[in-house]
């Protein structure tokens, strides 16, 4: 039923937006669906006839992607993209051995567009716990907009990748500084052996003499303890207004006693948010 209602507004919000003869196309290639092979050269083409522009979608829209799957946002995609995940969705091998094999051949033969929309369409796929390991490699990736095709605004790897590959996906946006507030379920997956890597690796940036993303904090103020206070007291006197706005929300996470005196102390007030912060420091 998913995939269904998955096909309709996929459709609806496309179809639209694409030329007369895309339209056709499209509609003639979903026809020959559920075949393998019109499935792999559709595939293959759908750009000469949908194009590759971006995708546009009102606020209502982005509101019923989030409905239908919770963390679908599809802002960011392209036409082709779309019709991408279109054809995939028409296609329902019955058993998940099937669909992941049918998925490991276009991976094989993939270019970086056809990357970026196979892993943005997973978590709209049939069978997702049969491609979690086909999602932790997308997470070993070079290419940045193949990275962020699964870490940002996707909603599986919250759902379905196990602790280590999910810490993985975290070190690696910190890494190559993407936004962590677009990465979906970040409050809920993080943990104590992510809080405590993020510490490592700050240290090291310090020990360098360099920064890192004040976003870092969010995962780590859960965990503090009464050894790692004085790495916040250092963000509270940073000369980046954003460090010490994150140490102060990172105290607020912590509930240790000593944390509540910091704040007293604190020149920003906790009435902050995490998101405000990312899309600031990205924005500079």
């Amino acid at each position: 039923m998913s995939q269904a209602l998955y096909q309709d507004f996929l459709a609806s919000t496309l179809l639209p937006q694409l030329p007369e003869r895309g339209q056709a196309w499209l509609r003639a290639q979903l026809e020959k669906l559920p075949s393998d092979q019109a499935l792999y050269l559709a595939f293959s083409l759908a750009p000469r006839f949908t194009g590759k522009e971006p995708l546009h979608l009102a606020a209502t829209q982005l509101q019923a992607a989030h409905q239908l799957r919770p963390g679908f946002d599809p802002r960011g995609w392209t036409t082709d993209q779309a019709a991408r995940t279109l054809l995939l969705l028409h296609v329902l091998p019955a058993d998940a051995t099937s669909y992941a094999a049918l998925l490991n051949n276009l991976f094989a033969t993939a270019d970086v567009s056809e990357l970026v929309a196979l892993y943005a369409s997973l978590p709209l796929l049939p069978h997702p716990e049969a491609h979690a390991k086909r999602a932790a490699e997308g997470v070993r990736t070079s290419i940045t907009s193949v990275f962020d095709a699964i870490a940002l605004r996707n909603p599986y790897p919250r759902d379905y990748l196990p602790e280590l590959a999910w810490n993985q996906l975290v070190l690696k946006a910190v890494f190559n500084a993407r936004p962590l507030y677009q990465i979906v379920g970040l409050d809920d997956r993080a943990n104590a052996p992510l809080a405590h890597m993020l510490l490592d690796y700050a240290h090291e940036r310090w020990a360098a003499g360099r920064t890192l993303t004040p976003e870092v904090w969010r995962l780590v103020g859960p965990y503090l303890t009464s050894s790692t206070l004085p790495d916040m007291q250092r963000l509270l006197h940073s000369d980046d207004i954003l460090q010490v706005q994150a140490g102060t929300l990172a105290l607020a996470a912590s509930g240790l006693p000593e944390a509540e005196a910091l704040l007293l102390g604190s020149r920003e007030s906790p009435e902050l948010d995490w998101r405000t912060i990312g899309e600031r420091a990205y924005s500079e």
